[in-house]
């Protein structure tokens, strides 16, 4: 008889040792490195604490730079990048785009290359997807609504290029700033459904490209990645059912019916609050005056998370604000998991590299439920 138990989902199963990062329930902390996530949004820029994530340290003035100029530099995309987005069907996906972008850049390195699962090779590779990707996921919503690309400007710093090519204009100071912050609070969180997805991947000593397209595909699902557009649409539901009158008998309705309010709840929080939700909540009425629906929506926003708290004893993960943020920011709704798994690439790249330094291929065990002893007829 085996002593092996089922978990559904793997929930409590410990499925890596890591040195990236650690979600602390106890303490309510993200760990980064050692670092509190929190404390790190709220000090430094994303792509110093995305250099922390990758390389595990801080990064020195002249590292910092030699960083940034690193992203600027390998931020183009091959020309045929634009050709390619141009020729999927305009009825796709941006997050399949970015997906099918990203496997396209894997061909544009040396076989050699491609394939060397070193330390320093998987790095210099791991940059060049973190440079690349917000022009591709960019560029693919605009190219298939019909939109001018926007090719990045070498003399802007990643976030702001970022925002930049999603906008078509360069964003004031404050847009920038909160945007940062989104995406620092996204750059890595343990063992979430695509980090997994991507070790496993990586376990099989698969390039680094690969991986990170088998990160995109876990990311894409409701489940995981879209939870933020699905939030904030319901949000827009409501107002225009009846605007802040209509959102609490809006959330108890859809609780009598057992329907699922996305942006709840969470696999490792359970009933705490997300700490990035936490502190991305007190940007809101930073924002709600750019659009008009914005206090609305805003104060539906709080509505909604003090009846789910009243009736489930659940509070808001990071989707809901930065949904939220992201709507009154005025980026398109289609873009707002591409955001994610860009902001993401750091910690997959730190995970992609540890799984491959000391690797051990992922083969887990079934359960088996089925019949056995079935014959041939004779």
């Amino acid at each position: 008889m085996s002593t092996m138990q089922y978990s559904p989902g793997l929930e409590g199963v410990i499925a890596a040792d890591t040195q990236v990062s650690y979600l602390d329930v106890e303490h309510e902390e993200i760990v980064i490195r050692g670092y509190d996530l929190i404390e790190l949004a709220q000090h430094l820029e994303y792509t110093d604490v995305a250099y922390l994530v990758i390389h595990g340290s801080l990064p020195t003035k002249e590292e910092s730079k030699k960083f940034s100029t690193t992203l600027r530099n390998e931020a183009p995309l091959p020309e045929a990048t634009y050709r390619l987005l141009e020729l999927l069907p305009k009825s796709t996906e941006v997050m399949d785009a970015l997906r099918t972008g990203i496997s396209f850049l894997g061909g544009y390195e040396d076989a050699q290359v491609l394939n060397d699962t070193s330390i320093s090779s998987n790095l210099a590779k791991g940059l060049r997807i973190l440079a690349k990707a917000p022009g591709i996921a960019s560029n693919a919503y605009r190219i298939l609504h019909n939109q001018v690309p926007v090719h990045p400007d070498p003399k802007l710093d990643f976030t702001e290029n970022f925002l930049r090519m999603i906008l078509g204009e360069t964003p004031d100071a404050e847009a920038r700033e909160i945007f940062g912050y989104i995406l620092t609070c996204y750059v890595e969180h343990e063992l979430a459904n695509s980090t997994f997805a991507l070790r496993v991947i990586a376990s099989t000593l698969a390039d680094i490209y690969g991986s990170v397209v088998g990160a995109v595909a876990s990311l894409k699902g409701p489940l995981h990645g879209g939870a933020n557009e699905a939030y904030v649409r319901m949000l827009l539901e409501i107002n225009a059912q009846g605007g802040p009158a209509r959102a609490e008998s809006y959330v108890m309705e859809k609780l009598q019916a057992k329907a699922r309010i996305m942006g709840f709840g969470h696999r490792v929080y359970m009933r705490k609050y997300d700490p990035r939700a936490y502190l991305l909540r007190n940007y809101i009425p930073r924002l709600a005056s750019r659009r008009p629906e914005g206090k609305d929506l805003h104060t539906i926003y709080q509505t909604v998370e003090q009846v789910m708290l009243r009736e489930k004893g659940l509070y808001p993960n990071a989707d809901s604000p930065i949904g939220l943020l992201f709507y009154l920011l005025g980026i398109p709704i289609p873009l707002f998991t591409p955001i994610f798994l860009c902001a993401r690439i750091p910690g997959l790249v730190a995970h992609a590299v540890e799984q491959q330094a000391d690797n051990r291929l992922y083969r887990p065990r079934v359960t088996y439920q089925g019949p056995r002893g079935l014959h041939l007829p004779s």
